[in-house]
């Protein structure tokens, strides 16, 4: 009789939780979101990869992570007085124990209007009762020896300021774009993406971006070292099989790669997300076995536009150059910086939009290589095999800020910047 009681209980308890998470989603849901892409600060950061603003871009691929001690907060300008009805907060591993939520009219003078809130890690919704224009959480102690860390701080309410409009200066280029031109800087037989912590186990790359780049690289080694882009903020690392003329490795007079809002609506151009730090692309068929196998790398001649283009190697006049161009795919799965075959994270859009299982629109990639070469085919061929072969890979190291600066300004609004991300 006693199991039957207590199997009852847990029935009863298991609606009422659900009925509990129901009503708190529903309150949420009743109210507008009031803190996305508003201007956060916060007490501390554990490096340039993880700053304030991460935590309201709405995206779960990034986060804000502090310090590691105590205490620590996080705070948003919601940009005018709101009403507040709750607070979700998406935890990373590194988790608040113990923490507070406060509001201010001034960001100065600050009400607690949740005190000592116990941390629970993962998504946790916090009813409120207050209203203010800056909303804080002060952690008061860890639950880790990390810091705290937010992939999403969301305030609930009414009110609030209205985000202005995207300024388009006079004159602008309207073409979603802004790049980075890097030249090459070594070749070396690894591959941190394919082959990771295997130094010597791939076929020859030609290295632009990052000047560290080798088979052991991680995102941590390359933000923390020197690029040759132009921009040199852009600490990513680019690469793609070394092309040979009769065995004599010949590298490309520069390497372009542009960020694009293409292939996809205007609306959801309008809506691309910063690429996520550290996120790994592969794109492109090494293992091509002809030309049909690899429809996303093509190849043409510079200036020669009657030469035609082909997915393998074509021949070029006298006076031109060779040139490569390779697209990567834009549309990610929102949650993988990776996959275990480097693609499935990544889709192509099809018909002007995202595919539901890889829902985030970001920019795409485009790599430009240009090669000082013409005439006969003969003596070419790649380090991977023929030219149906290219591929391309692309490590982020751009500063999240940077970035997100970037897609703001140039992408979104649909506007030709230049490396310095500005019209």
């Amino acid at each position: 009789m006693r199991k039957r009681s207590l199997s009852i209980a847990a029935a009863v308890a298991t609606i009422l939780t659900g009925y509990v998470a129901i009503a708190q989603n529903a309150a949420s849901a009743a109210d507008g979101l009031l803190s996305a892409n508003r201007p956060a600060t916060a007490s501390s950061t554990e490096s340039a990869a993880f700053p304030a603003a991460n935590a309201v871009d709405g995206n779960p691929g990034t986060r804000w992570s502090s310090a590691f001690s105590d205490p620590q907060w996080l705070q948003v300008d919601l940009g005018g007085a709101a009403t507040l009805s709750s607070v979700v907060l998406a935890w990373e591993t590194a988790y608040s124990r113990t923490f507070s939520l406060q509001v201010s009219a001034d960001g100065s003078s600050w009400t607690t209007v949740k005190a000592d809130v116990a941390g629970t890690g993962g998504r946790q919704n916090v009813a409120v009762s207050g209203s203010g224009r800056y909303v804080r959480m002060l952690s008061t102690a860890r639950a880790t020896q990390w810091g705290v860390s937010l992939t999403e701080f969301e305030v609930y309410g009414s009110g609030g300021g209205t985000a202005p409009p995207p300024t388009i200066p006079p004159g602008a280029v309207r073409v979603a774009e802004f790049l980075a031109d890097c030249p090459f800087s070594h070749r070396l037989p690894d591959d941190p993406i394919v082959f990771p912590k295997m130094p010597g186990a791939s076929h020859m790359h030609s290295f632009f971006g990052s000047t560290v780049t080798n088979g052991n690289s991680t995102v941590d080694d390359l933000v923390n070292a020197n690029s040759n882009c132009n921009p040199s903020i852009d600490k990513s690392s680019y690469w793609i099989p070394t092309f040979y003329n009769n065995n004599v490795p010949v590298e490309p007079t520069t390497g372009i790669f542009y960020y694009l809002g293409e292939g996809v609506s205007d609306a959801l151009i309008a809506q691309t997300r910063p690429l996520p730090f550290g996120l790994r692309i592969v794109a492109g068929n090494a293992k091509a076995t002809g030309p049909d196998d690899n429809t996303i790398s093509r190849w043409s001649c510079l200036h020669a536009g009657d030469a035609g283009s082909s997915h393998d190697f074509v021949t070029c006049p006298a006076g031109s150059m060779l040139e490569s161009y390779l697209d990567f795919p834009h549309c990610w799965d929102g949650v993988n910086l990776d996959s275990p075959d480097h693609k499935s994270h990544m889709a192509y859009p099809v018909g002007n939009a995202c595919p539901a299982s890889h829902p985030v629109v970001v920019p795409k990639l485009r790599q430009v290589m240009r090669y000082p070469v013409n005439g006969s085919t003969a003596g070419f061929r790649l380090a991977s095999g023929p030219g149906y072969t290219m591929h391309g890979d692309f490590f982020n190291a751009w500063p999240v800020d940077e970035m997100a600066r970037r897609v703001n300004d140039c992408i979104r609004v649909i506007v030709k910047c230049g490396t310095n991300g500005r019209p």
